[in-house]
């Protein structure tokens, strides 16, 4: 048999934050690291820049700075309006995470977590658009083939091992015969910046529970908002519709967030096409492992590509980095066994751990979707629980995923209960 010239230990796929956050954990190990972008940083990426303390959390195991001094703007919680209420709730004060929040744009976040990347010794290649794997006689991953470059030359590198983290597209899972399931909640976002000196340093992240028109004030748009604020003296608006929603796939979202905007307060800014910085710009949010299997022939996927959005909340950035982390750590004991069925046997405990840590907790993001999309259900629930702040921390802790395994409060300990009796999905 003839033996293959390897580029690198694992070829990472995707330099948004799970591939980079793959990469930098794969090269501290001592791996070699070969990582492939097919976009030049700085580059934009529709998000809404809001990062909780999952994610804060993956950014100090990184040795990254978050402090103000070197550019990210702090927030102490939630503020979540619906109903008639107005509520600030602070992240809980837990030994698992930081009680802090953080923004930041994804032009600046993506390229300072790649550049991180490469410092610790992975070899970032950005121009590169992957195109399929390059498989062995047994259908296995052993590189991949992309084009290089404004004039698309033909390039193939090979790796025993491979991590998918090319986002929502998912074109390197669908090339190894990884679908969508059509049975999992998925999201639509939409964003656009605006100028608003009022409102751009805040310290508190804005959700807003129910969204009204200008036109017709007494009738609820679909979706559910947020404001957060920059402190670059602009703010990120932005709202999502889900699945659940009758109005899913059927709606004008840009259209949808100018009639919510309308109804805003006219000093904030957000009213006046003036004081909006760039267009109005979309993407879908995968969720509740909407891709599967997580590992399969040489190929390990991380983050949106594997459907890890946070169903709860869309909350995307934390889990990419923390499945990136998990990956990572399989990788290396992997390789560190002998190809074959030893090395497999490692590489099949990602997808068991990944079910192990989420599977529980999406399975009632799946029923939370479902029961929010009845717009019946969803202004009884605002109604009803806006009032009651202790109410709204346990509501906050578990949309968040922010609870303390063991040690906790009694909150913590409902939540942690619920998600281990709920059938993994």
């Amino acid at each position: 048999m003839a033996t293959t010239q390897h580029d690198a230990d694992v070829i990472v796929v995707g330099a948004g934050p799970g591939g980079s956050t793959t990469a930098y954990h794969l090269a501290r190990h001592g791996l070699r690291v070969l990582l492939l972008e097919k976009t030049e940083f700085p580059r934009e990426k529709v998000c809404g820049d809001g990062l909780t303390p999952r994610a804060v959390k993956q950014l100090v195991k990184m040795g990254i700075d978050t402090s103000p001094e070197a550019g990210w703007l702090h927030n102490r919680g939630l503020r979540v309006i619906g109903g008639g209420v107005r509520l600030e709730l602070d992240w809980p004060d837990l030994a698992s995470f930081p009680n802090y929040g953080l923004v930041r744009t994804r032009l600046d976040f993506d390229d300072l977590l790649a550049r991180q990347a490469v410092g610790a010794g992975v070899d970032l290649r950005t121009g590169i658009n992957v195109l399929a794997p390059v498989l062995d006689d047994a259908g296995r991953a052993i590189g991949v083939t992309a084009e290089s470059g404004p004039d698309k030359a033909p390039v193939t590198f090979h790796a025993p091992l491979i991590v998918a983290a090319d986002g929502v597209s998912g074109r390197f899972p669908l090339a190894m015969g990884l679908a969508k399931r059509e049975d999992r909640p998925i999201g639509v976002a939409v964003r656009r910046y605006y100028r608003s000196p009022l409102r751009h340093d805040d310290n508190y992240l804005e959700s807003w529970l129910e969204l009204r028109s200008k036109e017709n004030p007494d009738k609820l748009l679909p979706g559910y908002g947020w404001i957060f604020g920059m402190g670059d003296g602009r703010v990120n608006v932005g709202l999502g519709v889900l699945n659940s929603s009758s109005a899913f796939g059927k709606t004008n979202y840009r259209r949808l967030l100018t009639d919510w905007l309308a109804n805003t307060p006219e000093d904030w800014g957000m009213t006046d096409e003036a004081n909006a910085d760039g267009p109005i710009l979309g993407a879908a949010l995968p969720m509740g492992f909407n891709r599967v299997p997580h590992y399969t022939r040489g190929v390990l996927l991380v983050g949106d590509s594997g459907g890890m959005v946070n169903p709860f909340n869309g909350e995307g950035i934390a889990y990419a980095m923390e499945s990136g982390e998990l990956a990572a750590e399989v990788a290396v004991q992997a390789l560190a066994r002998s190809a074959g069925p030893e090395r497999e046997r490692a590489l099949a405990f990602y997808p068991t751990e990944l079910k192990s840590r989420y599977g529980g907790y999406y399975r009632l993001g799946g029923i939370f979707v479902k029961l929010i999309g009845r717009p019946e259900i969803m202004k009884m629930a605002t109604r009803h629980g806006m009032p009651h702040p202790l109410l709204m921390r346990f509501v906050l802790k578990l949309l968040a995923n922010l609870t303390d395994p063991r040690g906790g409060d009694a909150m913590d300990r409902v939540i942690n209960a619920m998600t281990r009796v709920a059938p993994a999905v």
